[in-house]
């Protein structure tokens, strides 16, 4: 069946739709990410304009994070002061995003840089997971404990001041890290249509030394609000978020995120990185392809609206 989508003016297949947002559901439930970065490449590829993929997405992810949130919170696994912190920083950064990516749609510039970021982030993100969780695992495998890195390098975070300590994160640091982490969310939000979780999570890993098994649910909670925010902004001040879209990836992604927070209960921490990093560097080269491969036409003509 197919269903008319008014504000992105194509007909798109419901149960594909409906699909994707499921799948990106079970990833934000496994993971602790939004599922953004996977989601929005796929209405892309799809034909959806880059431009209401990114706003509509955050519907989406606002939906399937909380649902991952309440599954999270339920299993005592959050950390709201540590959440609140990030929020602060997040709704400052959503607005900044969506004001910057409403200049770039009005210039015709927002699939060219809306991809070359993805390919940039998603890179970089996923090498540094991948090489992290590989070589616990290489390490665990042969009998050999994992190199400690817990100290070198972060020293700085220490010397910062207006310290807050963190209880449920058993962390006693500033308050400065987290909310620049927070602005980075709501920046990626409202810009790449993605919740931050393939940022927030290994930083909150490896930068916070946050324990992974409060990571998770901690990052969904700004997560929420935050989407929710650039939803809001994105659809007041750029008219450019599909409701019927929007409708049938929260029907799929609030499934699927139950789905992925039972499966990951019986992964470890580790495995759960990996898996989520050879994801990441998938989608990266994806993306990565789609910006230098010739494309079926070498010209298009776009109708502006001023």
């Amino acid at each position: 069946m197919e269903l008319y989508l008014p504000i992105a003016e194509m007909s798109v297949h419901w149960l594909v739709i409906l699909g994707m947002g499921a799948g990106v559901g079970f990833l934000s439930g496994m993971f602790g990410v939004g599922g953004g970065f996977l989601l929005t490449p796929l209405l892309i590829f799809y034909g959806i304009p880059t431009s209401i993929a990114v706003a509509t997405t955050s519907s989406h992810l606002t939906a399937s994070s909380l649902s991952g949130a309440i599954a999270q919170w339920r299993r005592r696994a959050v950390d709201f002061k540590m959440a609140a912190v990030m929020l602060a920083g997040g709704l400052t950064g959503t607005a900044l995003g969506v004001s910057l990516l409403g200049l770039l749609h009005r210039s015709g510039q927002s699939d060219l840089v809306v991809s070359f970021l993805y390919v940039v982030m998603l890179g970089a993100v996923g090498g540094m997971m991948l090489n992290e969780s590989a070589r616990t695992l290489l390490a665990e495998r042969h009998g050999v404990a994992a190199p400690a890195r817990r100290r070198s390098g972060h020293a700085w975070i220490h010397g910062l001041p207006f310290k807050l300590r963190f209880r449920q994160s058993r962390l006693y640091i500033s308050a400065i890290p987290p909310l620049g982490l927070g602005l980075i969310v709501g920046i990626l939000s409202a810009l790449m249509g993605v919740g931050g979780g393939f940022i927030i999570v290994p930083a909150m890993i490896y930068v916070l030394r946050m324990p992974t098994n409060v990571v998770v649910g901690t990052s969904l909670v700004p997560m929420v609000v935050v989407t929710a925010a650039t939803t809001i902004l994105q659809s007041v001040q750029n008219f450019t978020v599909d409701i019927l879209l929007a409708l049938v990836l929260i029907a799929g992604g609030t499934i699927g995120a139950q789905m992925g927070v039972r499966i990951a209960s019986r992964l470890k921490g580790e495995q759960l990185r990996l898996l989520l990093a050879i994801l990441v560097l998938i989608v990266a080269l994806r993306l990565l392809y789609g910006l230098v491969a010739t494309p079926d036409e070498l010209y298009s003509v776009a109708v502006g609206t001023s």
